[in-house]
């Protein structure tokens, strides 16, 4: 699918946060192809570092180390050329890595109810967080201590119970009103 010639190519990557389940993964690459751009999943890019799964991470090393490779690894990809980028739900709760993904991404927040993520996050057996209580339990309880701060995203974009591509048009639509409210008048992309 190509992109409409309406839509400013990003100069920065699209980086997408929100709780598992939101569809990061499936939305990012969606978006990326719509975009014409590469799509990189920050979990497969951190086991690939890590030469292991998240989960034997968080066993081996626990959360507090797995946070800082997570930071070690979007930094490297920021740096490098614009893509889509897929982050883990925490990703954007370390504050030293929120804050150099406001600097050069245009973060996005998929915003999701919770009967959507409990429906969605039934269908994968290896989340970490998601061992140690009831799985709504623990949703809940990410959901209070997150959203407020995934509300810092430049756009929001609400995740509903929908086809991904029709989640994917939202979210096209309003990266594109963003970028266009930064494009000074006048200017072309």
């Amino acid at each position: 699918m190509q992109i409409a010639s309406s839509v400013p190519v990003p100069d920065r990557t699209v980086a997408l946060v929100g709780l598992m389940g939101a569809g990061k993964s499936a939305i990012g690459r969606r978006l990326a192809g719509r975009l014409g751009l590469p799509f990189v999943d920050a979990d497969a890019e951190i086991e690939a570092a890590a030469a292991c799964t998240i989960e034997e991470f968080f066993d081996r090393y626990g959360e507090a180390q797995f946070r800082a490779g997570e930071r070690r690894v979007i930094q490297r990809l920021l740096d490098g050329p614009t893509i889509v980028l897929a982050t883990g739900g925490g990703a954007f709760m370390d504050i030293q890595t929120r804050t150099l993904m406001r600097q050069r991404a245009i973060t996005i927040w998929l915003r999701a109810e919770l009967p959507v993520l409990i429906e969605r996050v039934g269908r994968r057996t290896n989340r970490p967080l998601l061992k140690q209580d009831d799985p709504e339990t623990v949703l809940r309880r990410l959901m209070a201590l997150r959203y407020p701060v995934y509300a810092e995203a430049d756009i929001t974009v609400d995740s509903r119970d929908a086809p991904a591509e029709r989640t994917t048009d939202d979210v096209l639509a309003a990266l594109t009103d963003f970028l266009h409210a930064r494009t000074p008048a006048g200017a072309t992309s």
